[in-house]
């Protein structure tokens, strides 16, 4: 089978690199393209060193497919100035350097860097990342390692001594007593071991193994997680959960705590503790008897150990119901305490020293501080000597909260010292707080100093105060009291309390609000009740200071004068008076006074009583029979604020005109009338009636004594058993009997294609039971039945008809389906067939039909699909849960029960056929021009099966979380909403299962319409021609795509033509100018998004000079023009992008006229037709329309001539 490597978040553990190599895992830098395909470059500064590089890859890890156990190696050449550090990591988990695993080694001589891998296993599946640092950057590459792994791939005998090793081991560690406890004897080294490992960390699997002696350290970790597994699953049955694991500590009471939290399935489950293999007895609380206690806080559970010796060193183990489910080993130094650490006194905002010294050396102590563990920090320094031997702690910038005693632990010895903390004089605990005082009322202002023999001054408004009349001054302990008895304004203020040079202020302000005394407040709460018609008065006193707000309200709504309302608002006094009062008036009365100090409100009650409202219907029948009518109705609405007295009744017979008083009936609303004929119909008048006096009448609707009721029908007849002369018959009894009991039941039966029903039973021999016997049949004829009940009205309703039913002897179920198999499946369905099962005459019946059952894996019970029996020897079960494992059976069924089920020989995944991935578009760009500020989409489509694992990567990392990826069925979707600069990259699709992976890569390059040049400047360096230079624009370095197009316009034309584009420097030279003609040049910079802005040039003349023409003939003389060819302007480097045009040019002189031949490499290029050539006036010129890889190389021009030989080179270099 295969192990392949997993894909993970490329930011994790991964991708770490050691502090060592300079570089943190959050680095930020330049993101740089290698020459080598998939490896990220990182500079860390903006400008490198002269002669310094950033790291990088020539010769990168390829990925490895090996068989298990064989030998595998990576291998990778790295290059830059200063020499890289290489180190290794992997996406899941750590690289475990050991000879028998992996080694990291470097050859001198060939300069490889190798990780090697022995005896690749399926662990080592994974991928890998390469990363090579220095100073100045840092270069990654990935490469992934698949394992074939092979089951039988190891010699029998060593399969065997393994799996007995580890069976013997297992025997070992569970060896347990029926009661759940262990069997009394040490543990061997052996078993200690793996119990240490079962529990340890796996950062502290390499200690433990050297400590013991375990060389074979790939064999001990298969062993452990098989162990690891088996010990959950024993586990598992008697804790649901648990977590918090804590090894043994030591404290500074002498004692050892164990600390672990468990969720126990059975709370009764029993706990025990070992201590090297041997149950150590303890008590459930803290016991001065025993040496070892527990104590159990809800899910947390606390083993104790209590007055410590070097005898309690060992492995101590905790079993839940005969399972060990925690192990901690407890090590007990051999050191103490030759000078302990001793009392020490610090002033406030000062600093404290602790010290001691040991009998041996010991790396670190425990420091408590007030039983809370101290670390290194700005409050508390802990320094250790260079023996070990004197350990210090600094408890800085000592604060009252500090005070306390502190402990040092080593091992199981502690000591311990207190800390005082001095004030250096007196100060407060607390300040007076400012105070709102209420006249009328007392008032008090306390503060606290720190010492009980200080004595102060108080002063109001910087006058000193002393105790008075109205004024207590008083002191208690380090409290300072003023208690003002009697709030009036005279007493607001500032106060100050000053004591030893120390003060402390505040403020107390007197306010007056408005307020009621409790006495008038409870006689206004008193509710006000009246008659229709009358008057109410509602009047409460009231003080505070003026001007006070006065506002009444009724339920809610403010009240203002009126021809009923009146108010007289007197000094202290506010009434309220209301007339002709209606019952629609009756609510909830409330004053409220408002002042500039606050608001206060009182609440009372208005009734007004009124005549009750009629009572109110529906009329509730409880009893219509043919002696007696008893009927139900609601009170009325609104009884008119009054109690009710009684219910007034009236009744008419239905068809005569009179009406019979039945009197008074009291105030419950339902009434028995006894005086009643059987089938007559009544009607009713129901009145109110109050002390305040009748209401309008209800009159009822007419009600009828003693009515038929016929029962409702039965259930449908259910087929108990058929033969051939007697089919038996049951049902169950109507829900509604029509109020009498059921006397009997009336049947009828019907053969199949018959639309007439025929009695079974006459009207005089009712059947009295709730089934029968048919006798009256005909073998092999096919019937239904259908039945009624009957009572004293006669027979009701039929039910609904039975299932049809042959007259025949029961038939045999059938037998198991034949050729069961799967035809088809998706992620959600599963498409079953079958052959009917053979027909065996009085073994086993043809089959009628058949149903289909699934069971998921992790269930115990069977599903059926179809709740009726399906004919077809075929069928589609739907609803499944993606590739979840069913198991699949079909049973065939007839009249004479359900068969044998037939079940599938394995589990079925819901899945459809293995489909290796691929993707599915025609054309997939790849590269992508998005402008920045647009959202970037891209969209790949794809088929795979099962379902597969879909990864994004930027630049050979995982995208980051700003990139939105949304994957949907053969679908996926990269998203960047808001495109910046900085998302530029190398985007790659990883789509992979079981069957296999296909990647996809597309560039997206984020960019924008570039910024123009800078100013552009002219110059004449060769006659005849003009050297254009302008400023950079600022996109230049953002922008490794970004060139140059120069245009030209002269003074004999109005359009622009262009001369030059694609120019990736800041220097263009324009020949064949002429004297006389004004120019002007105007440069763009240019991206994959356009043009920018243009930048021109001053307008450029070179004037024509007219001179008036004279001829002197001089005497003629020899004159020697010549010279050897010379360059006055050599060749520049040039780096092109590939596609883009390169233009080379360089300036000759020489008399007589020198001949120019350009070589590529040392071949001559003058009769390439792929290379534009041209020489005006000493300007010699190159010109590739296209760059392609095959343009890289040295280039040289030759200018000779019969007085010498001059040549000028450079190189091209072409960027990808």
């Amino acid at each position: 089978m295969w192990k392949k490597s997993k894909v993970t978040d490329q930011t994790a553990a991964g991708q770490a690199v050691d502090d060592s190599e300079g570089v943190q895992p959050d680095d930020k830098g330049i993101k740089k393209k290698s020459k080598v395909p998939g490896v990220i470059i990182t500079q860390f500064i903006e400008e490198l060193p002269e002669g310094m590089t950033t790291p990088d890859f020539t010769r990168k890890p390829i990925a490895l497919t090996i068989q298990e156990g064989k030998f595998g190696f990576f291998k990778a050449i790295v290059v830059g100035t200063p020499t890289p550090t290489v180190t290794w990591s992997r996406a899941n988990g750590e690289i475990h350097f050991h000879p028998d695993i992996c080694q990291q080694k470097y050859d001198e001589v060939s300069h490889e860097h190798t990780i090697e891998f022995p005896k690749v296993s399926p662990e080592d599946a994974d991928t890998y990342k390469c990363f090579a640092t220095n100073e100045y950057g840092r270069a990654l590459c990935t490469v992934a390692l698949n394992v074939i792994a092979v089951g039988f791939s190891k010699t029998k005998e060593f399969q065997k001594q393994s799996e007995e090793d580890i069976t013997d081991l297992r025997k070992k560690l569970k060896k347990r007593n029926p009661d759940g406890t262990r069997e009394q004897k040490p543990m061997e080294p052996e078993e200690k071991i793996w119990e240490i490992l079962l529990s340890a960390d796996k950062k502290d699997y390499e200690r433990i193994c050297v400590e013991h002696g375990i060389t074979d350290f790939r064999r001990m970790l298969k062993k452990l997680n098989a162990m690891k597994k088996e010990r959950e699953e024993e586990i598992a049955e008697f804790v649901s959960h648990i977590g918090n694991l804590k090894p043994i500590e030591v404290d500074d009471k002498d004692c050892a705590t164990i600390e672990l939290e468990m969720d126990l399935k059975d709370p009764s489950s029993k706990v025990f503790l070992y201590k090297n293999g041997v149950m150590v007895p303890f008590t459930i609380e803290d016991s001065e008897e025993m040496k070892h206690s527990l104590k159990q806080v809800g899910k947390k559970f606390i083993f104790k150990i209590g007055k410590l010796s070097s005898e309690d060193a060992g492995l101590y183990s905790v079993d839940v119901g005969g399972v060990n489910v925690f192990s901690t080993e407890f090590k007990v130094p051999n050191v103490d305490f030759a000078v302990k650490i001793q009392e020490v006194t610090a002033e406030e905002r000062g600093d404290a020293l602790f010290q001691c010294v040991l009998t041996a050396p010991l790396n670190e102590l425990k420091w408590l501080g007030k039983s809370t563990p101290l670390t290194n920090g700005e409050k508390f320094e802990i320094t250790v000597s260079e023996d070990k031997l004197i350990h210090k702690l600094i408890v800085r910038d000592c604060m009252p909260l500090d005070a306390g005693i502190y402990a040092a632990v080593a091992g199981i010895k502690s000591c311990n010292a207190w800390l005082i903390v001095e004030d250096p004089g007196v100060h407060f605990h607390a300040g007076l707080s400012d105070c709102k005082a209420i006249v009328g009322e007392a008032a008090e202002l306390e503060c606290k100093v720190s010492r009980e023999d200080c004595e102060g001054i108080w002063y109001k408004d910087g006058d000193e105060i002393k105790s008075s009349e109205g004024i207590t001054i008083s002191k208690e302990g380090t409290f300072h009291r003023l208690k003002i008895h009697k709030v009036t304004e005279e007493f607001a203020g500032k106060y100050k309390f000053e004591a030893d040079g120390r003060k402390t202020e505040s403020l107390i302000i007197v306010e007056d609000p408005p307020r009621f005394s409790t006495e008038d407040l409870e006689a206004f709460k008193i509710p006000s009740t009246v008659k229709k018609g009358q008057k109410a008065t509602f009047k409460l006193p009231y003080v505070g200071r003026e001007p006070i707000k006065i506002q009444w309200y009724l339920e809610g709504e403010e009240l203002s004068e009126e021809a009923n309302i009146k108010f007289d608002h007197s000094e202290g006094c506010t009434c309220l008076f209301l007339t002709k009062l209606q019952r629609k008036d009756s609510g909830e009365v409330k004053l409220k006074l408002k002042n500039e100090f606050g608001t206060v409100e009182a609440f009372s009650q208005l009734v007004v009583m009124d005549k009750p409202t009629p009572p109110m219907g529906p009329l509730e029948i409880v009893e219509a029979s043919s002696s007696a009518l008893e009927f139900k109705w609601r009170p009325p609405k609104d009884s008119g604020g009054c109690k009710i007295g009684n219910y007034i009744l009236e009744r008419n017979q239905v068809g005569r005109n009179t009406w019979k008083k039945v009197g008074p009936i009291g105030p419950e609303a339902k009434y028995r009338d006894t005086d009643v004929d059987h089938g007559r119909r009544y009607c009713y008048r129901i009145r109110v009636e109050t002390e305040m006096g009748t209401s309008e009448l209800m009159e009822t609707e007419d009600i009828q004594a003693g009515t038929k009721a016929y029962p409702g029908p039965p259930s449908a007849p259910k087929v108990i058993s058929a033969f051939k002369d007697c089919i038996n018959l049951s049902w169950s009894p109507p829900s509604d009997t029509g109020g009498t009991n059921i006397l009997g039941y009336k049947l009828e039966k019907r053969k199949k294609g018959s639309n007439l029903w025929g009695a079974v039973n006459t009207p005089d021999d009712m059947i009295k039971g709730k089934g029968v016997g048919v006798k009256d049949v005909v073998e092999g004829m096919e019937y239904e039945f259908r039945v009624s009940a009957i009572n004293n009205s006669g027979a009701g309703e039929f039910s609904t008809p039975s299932e049809f039913v042959f007259a025949r002897d029961p038939k045999k179920p059938p037998g198991k389906v034949i050729d069961f198999k799967v035809t088809d499946s998706t992620y959600t369905t599963l498409s079953l067939s079958w052959t009917k099962p053979k027909d065996i005459e009085g073994v086993e019946d043809e089959a009628k039909g058949y149903f289909v059952e699934i069971r998921p894996a992790e269930n115990t019970e069977w599903d059926r699909c179809n709740a009726n029996a399906i004919t077809l020897n075929f069928y589609t079960v739907k609803g499944l849960k993606s590739m979840a494992m069913y198991w699949v059976r079909v049973i065939a069924t007839n009249d004479g029960g359900q068969g044998e089920p037939q079940e599938l020989d394995n589990y079925i995944l819901a899945m459809p056929p293995p489909v290796r991935p691929r993707f599915t578009d025609a054309k997939m760009k790849s590269f992508v021009i998005v402008r920045a500020g647009n959202s970037a989409r891209f969209n790949i489509n794809f088929e795979a099966s099962p379902w597969p694992e879909v990864i994004w990567l930027k630049d050979g990392v995982p995208v980051s979380k700003k990139v939105t990826i949304s994957n949907s069925e053969g679908t996926s979707q990269l998203l960047i909403p808001s495109a910046e600069r900085r998302d530029t990259g190398i985007y790659t699709i990883i789509v992979k299962n079981i069957v296999g992976q296909e990647s996809f890569s597309t560039e997206i390059r984020v960019t924008d319409e570039p910024k123009p040049p800078g100013p552009v400047e002219t110059d004449e360096n060769v006659p005849g021609t003009v050297t254009v230079s302008w400023t950079a624009s600022p996109d230049e370095k953002r922008d490794d795509r970004l060139h140059y197009m120069v245009t030209k316009r002269d003074s004999t034309k109005t359009a622009w033509h262009t001369i030059g584009d694609h120019i990736f420097n800041n220097r263009f030279t324009v020949c064949n100018i002429m004297p006389g003609r004004e120019y002007q040049f105007r440069v763009y910079a240019k991206n994959d998004m356009g043009a920018s802005k243009p930048s021109e040039s001053q307008k450029w003349l070179i004037p024509t000079k007219k001179e008036k023409f004279t001829m002197n003939m001089p005497e003629t003389k020899a004159c020697n023009l010549q010279c050897p060819p010379k360059f006055i302007v050599p060749l520049k480097m040039h780096t092109a992008p590939q596609g883009y045009e390169c233009y080379m040019s360089c300036a000759i002189k020489g008399d007589p006229t020198p001949h120019v031949t350009w070589l590529r490499n040392s071949i001559s290029l003058n009769t390439n037709t792929n290379y534009f050539i041209s020489n005006t006036c000493g300007v010699c010129s190159l010109l590739i329309l296209r760059v392609g890889p095959k343009d890289f190389g040295e280039y040289k021009v030759v200018a000779e001539s019969s007085l010498g030989r001059a040549e000028c080179s450079t190189k091209l270099t072409v960027r990808e």
